[in-house]
């Protein structure tokens, strides 16, 4: 039972990268215009979905 969840879980994980990396490229475009506001809040959430990636990839580990 516990390597479907980690299998899921894992799945989780790879699209927390994908959305991670749009979000950055978002940031980026943003980053020195006018909505600077904007790509530094969506900088906040890249380090916090960064955060959420490596904890669901200990909990992964951890069910091994």
């Amino acid at each position: 039972m516990a390597t479907r969840e980690a299998a899921e879980l894992s799945s989780l994980a790879t699209a927390l990268d994908e959305l991670t990396h749009r979000i950055t490229a978002i940031a980026e475009a943003l980053a020195g215009t006018p909505r600077d506001d904007v790509a530094t809040g969506l900088f906040d959430v890249e380090r916090a979905l960064g955060a959420a990636r490596r904890r669901l990839t200990r909990l992964v580990d951890a069910l091994g």
